[in-house]
């Protein structure tokens, strides 16, 4: 929602922005810049805060002054009374609640994405001493950002926080920055690429419970599947709804599209819906992604109320997420170095991890190693006598993908687009977002920023960025007909960044599920955490959060054996 002048007639305020925003006399002409209140509840009528009898005059007068339309987000979902809520809250409280260890473990942790930060707090909360090394300049790996010389941030990814994430919103909770969450109302929008310019929604009544909130948005909506395209993929369902976990679980092994048509599901469902969604949960089409994932975000959805709600982050995820949890860290004892770039692993006679070399030379030891990163950096880096393990062969078939983010700065305000998360249902665009809208930090009355994921990426990973942009730009002249050319004749764009990422989150890829490992390895003292791990999640900031916990709990239950490995190798440098 933009900020905006009106006049003092009341038909001139849309009846959807009463409900968002309360609306306030104003002396200027100018456009006014939208106030944000966090987490505040919304204004559902309109008041008009006159404190003096020359504005009550003015009123019964019917002077028409202008009105600043003061914009909120949507109140934070009741949450924290969920079944997967509470299971979360219970895991965090765990460390928090146990007995403090009479010699803390130094556990060295590389990578500063959002599994190393949640493996490093939750370690700190149990009385240890996490040493967190990032090779980079910037925290947050995947969520990571940089500021340009105008002071306008580009970001790797387009960042969504669902309902459905109840470690990360515990970890928000936790570190008492739930304000920083901007919900929004609890709708789906797609583009209507046979229709330039429009958009469907699936939105989700407040007043019902799960799965009957979800069920309507998807009766209720007529403009992308018939009535018999439901009814087949209803029944499609079916056994999933019945077999629960243990169905979803053993479909790792068919695509998307090969279980669609063999529960007899019409192509156009996949087309429709199923297109989007796959290239949203993990940037590669129906075609590649396993469809355990698609029934996992399905479940999540359907079974909690507030599961597909959206919020955005209210500013950049290094200085708004991640140093939250490095202050936390920090003021625990815990250490968090970057530009700590890890050259290699160097092992003992035995073959556990003596120390982590770093390309400075430095070299860094503790009582306990974890590997945080993505997992082809783990991969690079495995030493050669470890390779033939089982547990980290398997590692092969488990392969980042490629994805690009795309940030357009345009030279007006873009009016074809919505405070939201919008799904392109483009060939070759994901999600994206008018963030001058959604983010405050982003915020402008004036322009638009378009931020929008590119994927599937692989064909154009290595081409130019100017390339990227004329094809986003073909793109865009799609959805935004009246306001966006390819040739620029309209909409000129100020500036771009566009940030490429040739391994990201794993692919999710048939019979992959196997070869996920435990945070727990083989080898005694080295643990890993990463949402390609095994937790229930899979590549998700959810799934990170969560491996992170798992992780630290691991270590966590493994503290008396690690102490005593630790003195028997300093009784075994002693005698020798």
């Amino acid at each position: 929602m933009s900020a905006l002048n009106l006049s003092w007639h009341s038909k001139s305020l849309d009846p959807q922005v009463a409900l968002r925003c309360g609306a306030y006399p104003t002396c200027s002409h100018q456009t006014n810049a939208l106030a944000f209140r966090g987490s505040e509840s919304m204004g559902h009528s309109l008041k008009f805060p006159f404190g003096n009898s020359s504005a009550k005059t003015r009123l019964r007068n019917h002077i028409r002054p202008p009105l600043r339309v003061v914009c909120v987000d949507y109140p934070r979902p009741d949450l924290d009374n969920t079944v997967n809520f509470l299971e979360a809250a219970l895991l965090s409280s765990s460390f928090r609640s146990s007995p403090r260890p009479a010699k803390p473990l130094n556990v060295v942790i590389a990578g500063a994405g959002l599994a190393g930060l949640s493996t490093a707090k939750y370690l700190a909360d149990a009385g240890h001493k996490p040493i967190l090394l990032e090779a980079r300049d910037v925290l947050g790996g995947k969520v990571a950002a940089w500021k340009d010389d105008d002071g306008d941030w580009y970001e790797t990814g387009l960042h969504i926080f669902f309902g459905a994430y109840p470690n990360v919103q515990n970890l928000f909770g936790e570190l008492g920055i739930n304000d920083r969450l901007q919900w929004k109302e609890h709708s789906m929008i797609f583009a209507m690429p046979n229709k330039p310019g429009e958009f469907s929604r699936f939105d989700f009544p407040e007043v019902l419970p799960a799965p009957l909130n979800g069920i309507l948005a998807i009766l209720k909506n007529n403009e992308m599947l018939t009535w018999p395209e439901k009814v087949k993929f209803a029944i499609g369902l079916l056994p999933a709804i019945v077999g629960g976990q243990a169905y979803v679980e053993a479909q790792d092994g068919l695509s998307v599209q090969e279980w669609m048509r063999k529960q007899g599901v019409p192509d156009r469902v996949t087309t429709e819906v199923f297109i989007a969604m796959s290239k949203a949960l993990n940037f590669i089409n129906p075609d590649e992604l396993s469809m355990q994932c698609i029934l996992i975000a399905l479940n999540r959805f359907l079974q909690e109320k507030h599961g597909s709600k959206m919020a955005f982050l209210d500013g950049n995820p290094p200085e708004r997420l991640c140093m939250p949890i490095v202050d936390h860290i920090q003021l625990r004892g815990g250490e968090v170095k970057l530009n700590s770039r890890i050259k290699k692993i160097e092992l003992n006679d035995d073959g556990t991890v003596k120390s982590f070399l770093l390309n400075t030379g430095d070299v860094i030891e503790g009582d306990v190693y974890v590997f945080a990163t993505p997992v082809d950096t783990l991969k690079l880096l495995l030493p050669d006598n470890w390779k033939e393990i089982p547990y980290f062969k398997k590692l092969e078939k488990l392969v980042g993908v490629p994805v690009i983010n795309v940030h357009i700065w345009f030279d007006r305000k873009l009016k074809n687009t919505y405070d939201h998360l919008l799904f392109s249902r483009s060939p070759l665009l994901s999600v994206y977002a008018d963030m001058s809208l959604t983010c405050k930090e982003y915020y402008d009355p004036n322009k638009s920023m378009l931020e929008l994921v590119f994927a599937p990426a692989e064909e154009w990973i290595s081409r130019s960025d100017s390339e990227i942009i004329d094809a986003t730009m073909g793109e865009l002249a799609k959805l935004f007909p009246d306001e966006i050319s390819a040739d620029q004749s309209k909409a000129k764009i100020v500036k771009y960044h566009v940030v490429k990422t040739p391994r990201s989150v794993y692919k999710t890829v048939p019979d992959c599920e196997p070869c996920r490992p435990l945070q727990r390895s083989p080898i005694e003292g080295f643990y890993l955490a990463g949402d390609y791990t095994k937790q229930k999640y899979l590549a998700s900031m959810e799934g990170a959060v969560l491996s992170g916990k798992l992780c630290a709990q691991a270590i966590v239950q493994d503290y008396e054996f690690l102490v005593a490995r630790g003195q028997g190798r300093l009784t075994e440098a002693t005698i020798s």
